[in-house]
């Protein structure tokens, strides 16, 4: 094996969403490379002793707040018992502020942001015996429709047992001071020909729970309808799809729209923020209080 993809995820239900689009645009690579999840249970020598059994070349790790400890411990393993391995960091808890943490000093390479495509260039150079100079890969945003959608790596046992996390859109149109996403670049739509195409599959499959991780999911009306008026039509008995939205976004024909979807079909994630106006204007909040209350 050449390649391992990992993380540790916060519990068995959840999937790494991350390291399933990296696997999807490793185009050739993807024979040689496994994805490998755990949970916060195992110790990290156990997680360490059985990626370093697999005997790979390059491991890459999917860091986020809730793994970070947990990872340093394993990446430091490794490289103290196979420093020859690899270790390629990613996420969002070492996207920014990274310099002085453990577990960037333990790795060789970051790679920030969105990293489908940078993270395959990589191993590539890596697999042919080129070691890049610098440490940290910054690329930029990729075309979404240039990625490989990644739901075909969702396996029998993630559909039957586990949370599917699925996209139509990237980025947030507010500017929260205290929120990545408001660092991420405007919001960017998937193309949702094939968006819908990889959505009927996962229904074919077996899939009937979908949480949308867009950040905004109705800040476009016509795809919001586009998208309950594909699942509506396709409707098994047990589906529900989770959504975040923005409260005073949502205007009287979206309000008509949703109560048309069947019953408990909705799983509504609704972001307020704050109703302390001082407060507001600090975060560079933008909400109409009033039309939040009444939308609510």
């Amino acid at each position: 094996m050449d390649i391992i993809l990992a993380t540790i995820n916060a519990r068995y239900s959840h999937t790494s969403f991350g390291l399933r689009w990296l696997w999807a645009n490793l185009g050739d690579l993807q024979g040689c490379t496994h994805i490998r999840e755990y949970d916060l249970r195992p110790p990290p020598l156990v997680i360490a002793e059985q990626l370093l059994a697999e005997k790979p070349k390059i491991i890459g790790f999917g860091v986020y707040i809730w793994n970070v400890t947990p990872l340093t411990h394993v990446i430091q393993i490794i490289k103290a018992v196979a420093p020859e391995i690899v270790l390629v960091i990613g996420g969002p808890e070492v996207s920014h502020e990274f310099e002085d943490t453990p577990i960037f000093h333990a790795a060789d390479y970051l790679v920030r942001g969105e990293g489908e495509l940078a993270f395959a260039d990589l191993a590539r150079r890596l697999l042919s015996g080129e070691r890049p100079e610098g440490k940290v890969l910054s690329p930029p945003p990729p075309d979404l429709a240039a990625l490989t959608l990644p739901y075909e790596a969702y396996t029998a046992e993630d559909l039957a047992r586990r949370i599917l996390y699925v996209e139509s859109s990237r980025g947030c149109p507010f500017r929260c001071e205290f929120c990545l996403s408001s660092i991420g670049g405007p919001v960017r739509f998937f193309p949702l020909e094939p968006f819908f195409d990889a959505m009927e599959r996962l229904i074919e499959r077996g899939a009937r729970r979908f949480k949308f991780v867009d950040r905004t999911f109705n800040v476009n009306r016509e795809r919001m309808d586009a998208v309950l008026d594909f699942f509506q039509a396709r409707w098994q008995e047990g589906m529900q799809l989770h959504f975040e939205i923005v409260p005073d976004r949502l205007d009287a024909h979206a309000l008509e729209r949703i109560k048309a979807m069947p019953p408990e079909s909705l799983h509504l994630e609704v972001g307020v923020q704050t109703y302390h106006e001082p407060s507001q204007s600090a975060i560079s909040r933008r909400q109409d209080l009033n039309k939040t209350e009444t939308t609510l």
